[in-house]
Formats: structure tokens, sequence, C-alpha cells
């Protein structure tokens, strides 16, 4: 196996990822700046919790680097802390003690003095609810009643008014969540928060761009054949999932030429899960019975690609908030819901109740057709010469369809 070489990333580096983070930018988008994952960039932002740490700046009253090589220069020489501190501007005093600090006359150096005076800088001051531990239990306890950062601060300076004590901002709680190393908030005490996420995010990130939320090289239903739209050939589907409550899912699929429904069990709607049961079904189905697949926008279509891949059949997506575009589907979910109503845990339907569903809406007759059924449309193509291998295969494979969709 190939690894990439490690990086260590430069402050300029640092200082890119943050500038992309604050304007809104994905984990993703800024890791392949680097052509690395996003996890590599997650650990370094997810250090300050999301927050850009302050930017070092030296005080206007520091000696400068230039300063610290003069003196350096002037102790080589033997010159005394006065006369080098008169060719300065500075007093006596600052120089005495720079030079004490810092290994005195014998050891001193420029460079490092210097390293040495940012190394001291880094004393942050004290967290107030990690100095106050009768504060942040008290700040955790309302967190627990899911207040938010912004009502807990507000509630404190009015019962607290002449106890500053008992004071303390929204931004430090969510500083404090954010940043465990501070250690005063559990990291547990997030899930009672709005918005659960551990890292903050900017505020530009929910503003829509060109890539946010949108699957990637889909194929529009406006490029699809006129033979799928005025469905005179069989083997084009429209599919789609129903969702219950618990975080559960049932995968629909509806023959445009004939309306026949197949139902099956998905465990989960993530797009590996969803497009690894739909590849294998495929490849349980003849190819005149599975020739295009039309889907909404949702995610769990996202690696579309493999699937066409895998199976050479098209997919195409309907528009954004289109969805009676397709509209088989979209009826036959209605149907549906008369007997699996919204709320109802679907994780707990078992596939032959599925299957039983799915039998009664094919026998029941359709105004779209005449007034016939899936079931007597497929009869009806069996009597068809030009569809004869369709028909023949029709009867075990859409069986077969469902079986192997319910193995996920």
């Amino acid at each position: 196996m190939k690894y990439r070489q490690r990086i260590y990333y430069t402050e300029t580096d640092k200082a890119l990822m943050w500038d992309r983070w604050q304007k809104g930018e994905s984990l993703g988008s800024i890791a392949r700046l680097f052509d690395r994952h996003h996890s590599a960039i997650q650990g370094i932002l997810a250090r300050t919790g999301g927050i850009r740490p302050a930017k070092k700046a030296r005080s206007r009253l520091a000696l400068t680097m230039a300063e610290r090589e003069e003196i350096s220069r002037g102790v080589v020489t033997g010159h005394s802390f006065r006369l080098i501190a008169s060719a300065l501007g500075r007093a006596p005093s600052t120089v005495s003690r720079e030079i004490n600090r810092n290994g005195g006359r014998q050891r001193y150096r420029a460079s490092k003095a210097d390293q040495a005076t940012w190394d001291r800088a880094h004393r942050p001051k004290t967290c107030k609810l990690a100095g106050n531990q009768a504060l942040a239990r008290l700040v955790a306890k309302k967190l627990q009643l899911q207040w938010s950062p912004r009502q807990i601060a507000g509630w404190l300076k009015r019962t607290y008014v002449d106890n500053e004590n008992y004071q303390v901002s929204h931004e430090t709680i969510y500083r404090t969540l954010f940043i465990q190393a501070r250690g005063a908030l559990k990291k547990e005490l997030l899930q009672h928060l709005r918005k659960t996420r551990a890292m903050r995010r900017s505020r530009h990130h929910t503003q829509k761009t060109a890539d946010h939320g949108r699957i990637t090289d889909a194929v529009s239903i406006r490029e699809r054949p006129a033979e799928v739209e005025d469905r005179a050939v069989p083997g084009h589907w429209e599919g789609d999932l129903v969702f219950g409550s618990n975080n559960s899912q049932i995968a629909t699929l509806v023959e445009r030429h004939t309306r026949y429904v197949m139902l099956a069990k998905v465990k989960s709607k993530d797009t590996e899960t969803v497009i690894n049961a739909l590849i294998k079904q495929a490849h349980k189905l003849p190819r005149e019975l599975y020739k295009s697949l039309t889907w909404d926008r949702g995610k769990e279509m996202a690696d579309h690609k493999r699937f066409s891949l895998d199976t050479e059949i098209n997919v195409y997506f309907c528009d954004p908030q289109h969805p009676w575009q397709r509209g088989s589907n979209e009826n036959t979910n209605g149907l549906l819901r008369q007997y699996f109503p919204k709320g109802m845990d679907l994780s707990n339907v078992h596939q032959n109740r599925l299957n039983a569903v799915a039998k009664r809406l094919n026998e029941r007759p359709r105004e779209t057709i005449n007034f016939e059924t899936p079931v007597d449309a497929t009869h009806w193509l069996n009597r068809s010469a030009g569809v004869s291998k369709f028909s023949v295969s029709l009867g075990l494979s859409l069986s077969r369809f469902a079986t192997a969709f319910s193995l996920f």
C-alpha cells in the first residue's frame, strides 16, 4: 500500500485553512487544497473548537528582534548595560532584565531570547467557569434543561445583579463547550444545545454555494429519452425512500409502463447502503426489465455514478423541489400511507408484510391504465409479441427483485 508523505503545516498553511473555514468552506474542500482527507484538517481546527486563535502580536513597548541583536552585540563587545540602553533609547533597567532573564552575559543569544519571550507570553487567563466550580455546576444544570447559553447568561445577570462572580457571557459558555481543554464543562453537555456540533461553524457556512447540498454530476430528467417520457417502452423505473420514525425507511420502486410496485426494507439511508442494494437487485433482473432509474435529489443517491458504472443503468434526477416529475412514484407513496401512516416506526415492518402490501397494490385497478391492474398489464405484455423476452421473465424477476432488496 502506498502511503502519502507526511505534511508539516506551516503558519501560512494554517492561516489559509482558517481563512477558508471562516468563509464557510467545508472541511473536505479545504483538505483538497493539500491533497488530504478532511480528518487531517479537522484535527487542526478542532483543537480550538473551530474558533480561530487570536493572532500573536508584539506589544509596541516590547523589545524587537533587531533590538535584541544589538543587545547581543553589545554584550559580546563588553559594553555596560547603561551604554547599550543609551544606544537603543531604552531604560538601563530594561536591558538589565532582558539579559539576566535570558542566561546573563555569558549565555545571552538574541534568537533564543526572542523565542523565550513568545513562550512566556502563552499564559492565557484562566477561564471563569474553570475557576468557579459553583458557577460551572449552575451553568451545566441549566444546559441540561435545554437552555441556550444566551438564555443562561441573561438569567444569571438578572438573578445575580450584585454578584459578578455569578455572571458569565454566553460566548464564554460556548467557548468552554467547544474547547474541552478548559476542563470546566463536559463534552456531553453539547447534546443539549439546539445544534449539537462539536466545532463552531462560520455563519457563512449555511449560505448556498455552487456545490452545497447538491449531487455531483447529476443527469437532469430533462435529458431523459423520449421513450421514457411517453411510457411506451417498459423497463423504466421511478424510485424513492419513504420515511418513518426512528430513522426507518422503505425503498419504493414503480415501473412507469405497468405501474408495477415493489417495496423493500432498507436498513440505512446512507448512500453506500442504498447504492449497494440497488446494484444487487439490478444484477438479478434482465437488462430489458431495467433500463433507467429516475430519483429525486436525495443524498442517498450521491454515489449514483458507481451504480451506473456497475450496472450500465442510467440514473436521472428530478429538478430540485419538483417531486411531481416522478408522478407514479409519488402517487404510490401516497397510497402506501394508508398502510404505513406517517410517524410509524418502519423498522419493525417485516419484508413479508411489504410484499403483501405490494401485492395488494398491484392487484388494485388503476385509472391511468384503463382500470386494469398492474398484474393485468404484465399479462397483456405476455400476449404482445414485441416484448416477449420482457414478459417471460417479468413474473419471476419481480419476485426476485423484492427478495434481493430485502437483504438490505
